[in-house]
């Protein structure tokens, strides 16, 4: 890693900061402007939203929204279009993203205080994070040709379905991250700060779009990674107990795909294996959970399903492709 790649990751690390310190200063006004709900009354409802949404809440979110992904977008369209070369310093797409991403913050850190609701009065919790979802389910694809999607083995896609996914994947990962920031208010919660932090890191990867610093292995691995920070942190702050199964859930994509791109070593794997599992033991015979303990499988179970589904489907609008690409061509040469 040269030293221009590691002062853009640190960059990254070091705005996301500075406006997660934004959201987190300027959270305590909003609870005693705004009416908040504050009651979670059944699965996939979102609590921080107010009781009495008005017509602008409705279109400010919306609206800004859009706007904030048309024009990242765009951005992605008329810098792939280019086809610039990866280098260490920043071009003018580079410049343009970081430019939108913040000015979008600001506009929606207005939207905040004055109208304070997000998407999520129009739509359910699990719309968010279905998106965050589909994002890390398109990464195990995306990184699969590089690392494997089990223990470092590989698994050779169709080369096309893997086209598709290295083409498109800016447009899909840049919707989840942006639908995701637009859903929540910039509440000042340990949870909204949290996951406002790791979406600033994810949107600070757009903004490093053909540098080098986008495809450098620990900082594609830090963004996976802290999903895990993330999913524990507010599952322990929720204290539904739940937590053990985001732990050690994201933990396992860790141990069977994520650490086998980073060149370590087969004993340091098997290290951190073994103490992962040793842990997970530990961890659930010390809370008398241990036959929970199929929990620590939740997550990758779901991951690698969706893997197989996506491409599955893909396979078989492939076939349906080809078939009646081939008919065409034999009727036409009939014809002639």
């Amino acid at each position: 890693m040269n030293s221009q790649t590691r002062n853009n990751i640190l960059s990254a690390f070091l705005l996301s900061a500075a406006l997660t310190a934004i959201v987190w200063l300027t959270g305590d006004v909003l609870h005693s402007r705004f009416d908040i709900v504050n009651v979670k009354y059944y699965a996939f409802f979102y609590q921080w939203q107010t009781r009495n949404p008005t017509f602008m809440s409705y279109l400010t979110a919306w609206v800004g929204y859009a706007l904030h992904n048309i024009t990242v977008w765009l951005i992605i369209f008329f810098a792939k279009r280019e086809k610039p070369k990866f280098s260490s310093g920043f071009q003018w797409f580079n410049w343009t993203m970081l430019a939108v991403n913040v000015g979008f913050f600001g506009l929606h850190w207005i939207q905040t205080q004055i109208w304070y609701d997000g998407l999520a009065i129009a739509v359910p919790e699990v719309t968010s994070q279905g998106s965050v979802i589909l994002m890390l389910v398109f990464i195990l694809i995306l990184e699969a040709p590089r690392r494997g999607l089990f223990f470092g083995k590989k698994i050779k896609f169709h080369e096309r379905f893997l086209k598709i996914v290295r083409e498109y994947h800016g447009y899909l990962f840049s919707w989840a991250v942006i639908y995701t920031f637009w859903y929540h208010p910039m509440e000042n919660t340990f949870g909204h700060l949290a996951g406002f932090f790791y979406m600033f890191l994810l949107l600070s990867q757009s903004v490093l779009i053909f540098n080098r610093a986008h495809v450098n292995k620990w900082w594609t691995f830090a963004l996976e990674a802290l999903v895990l920070a993330h999913g524990t942190t507010v599952a322990i702050f929720q204290g539904k107990g739940m937590w053990p199964m985001f732990a050690f859930g994201f933990g396992a994509l860790i141990i069977l795909t994520q650490m086998h791109g980073l060149g370590l070593n087969t004993l340091t794997k098997r290290l951190l294996a073994i103490g992962f599992l040793i842990t997970a033991l530990a961890t659930y015979t010390l809370l008398d959970r241990l036959p929970m303990i199929h929990q620590v499988t939740w997550i990758a179970v779901t991951e690698y399903g969706l893997v197989a589904v996506f491409y599955i489907l893909f396979l078989g609008f492939h076939w349906i492709y080809e078939r009646f690409a081939s008919k065409k061509i034999m009727a036409g040469t009939n014809v002639s």
